[in-house]
């Protein structure tokens, strides 16, 4: 277990034996969102459950799903959560397959991929659980750039460049070969970052070094002088020693990647929600949904502690009414 989990797990253990003393003490007239977090701690705790919950889906999102499980297990050694990190759209695939319980995601489902769920009969409920600022990382040694715009990321990143060198992006840039890394085709980080900067959905040149393994993008550009590459702030937050983030410019000035810039939405265009989609049938097993209420009623706690850009507060106030709602349609 890393160092922010158990960071993670004594805070949340601190949280959840309080709430067991105040349920001694009497009612809790203060039904906010840290109340709430907190009574599905101390519900989950309650109960011994047993059983598996599968997951898969966005690399980007898997670290948050992961240090859920961990924290979870600690109240419930006798379940096992499996988390895999074949992309979101791989993910999807998956899920709407019925080979899993929950599919993580850096991006909604799309309308071919909600299709397929409803051929397979598989209804499903959708929580905001993260943030994120989708970081533009180069190598440490990289001195001659700060910020780039949108428009020069689409120059390097487009279908069919041919830019291959740094000075082709800008005449002041020096004469150093540009090695591009990044995301996989079944990446939501790749539907997101093309979508955005290129313009179309999955528009993108094929001459990069592609992977659904974030760590790649990390070793790759960490290897190369003039290496390039994207991934999630999550990833870059933990490789600040081997890598520098870029601010973006996008049409506003330059704004570097942080959890205030992504929350108020002033760092453009690479701001994005994360989700979590639980399947409705597996929503049924005790197992499943104790782990579904504990991971979006802790949601702010889980996001902190594992380096994830928390909700902002009209986010948390829509989360907490989508929980409730859960909790209702269960029978909670």
């Amino acid at each position: 277990m890393n160092d922010r989990v158990r960071t993670a797990r004594a805070l949340l253990a601190v949280a959840v034996c309080a709430v067991a003393l105040a349920a001694c003490g009497g009612n809790n007239q203060n039904a906010g969102t840290t109340d709430a977090a907190t009574t599905g701690g101390a519900d989950t705790a309650a109960k011994e459950l047993a059983g598996d919950v599968k997951v898969d889906g966005s690399s980007t999102v898997a670290p948050l799903t992961t240090a859920a499980a961990e924290l979870f297990q600690e109240q419930q050694a006798k379940v096992r959560v499996t988390v895999g990190t074949s992309g979101t759209g791989g993910g999807f695939e998956k899920f709407c397959a019925g080979e899993t319980d929950i599919s993580d995601a850096s991006r909604p489902i799309k309308d071919e991929e909600k299709t397929a769920c409803q051929g397979k009969g598989i209804t499903y409920e959708e929580f905001t659980v993260a943030n994120d600022a989708l970081t533009v990382v180069v190598n440490k040694d990289n001195t001659w750039v700060n910020c780039l715009t949108v428009d020069q990321l689409k120059k390097m990143w487009e279908p069919g460049s041919k830019v291959n060198n740094w000075n082709q992006v800008d005449p002041k840039f020096p004469n150093e070969p540009l090695k591009l890394f990044g995301a996989g085709t079944d990446s939501g980080t790749f539907d997101y970052f093309t979508g955005e900067i290129n313009g179309e959905e999955g528009k993108s040149r094929t001459d990069y070094s592609p992977s659904e393994d974030d760590n790649v993008t990390v070793q790759g550009v960490a290897g190369s002088k003039g290496g390039l590459g994207y991934f999630g702030f999550s990833y870059f937050e933990e490789n600040t020693d081997k890598l520098k983030a870029l601010q973006i410019d996008g049409g506003n000035g330059c704004v570097a990647p942080s959890v205030q810039a992504a929350q108020d939405g002033s760092y453009k265009p690479l701001s994005r929600p994360l989700f979590i989609y639980p399947k409705a049938a597996s929503l049924k097993r005790p197992e499943v949904l104790a782990f579904v209420e504990y991971y979006v009623a802790n949601h702010k706690q889980i996001s902190e502690d594992a380096k994830f850009i928390p909700l902002n507060p009209q986010q948390e106030t829509e989360l907490k009414a989508d929980l409730d709602k859960l909790k209702a349609t269960a029978g909670g």
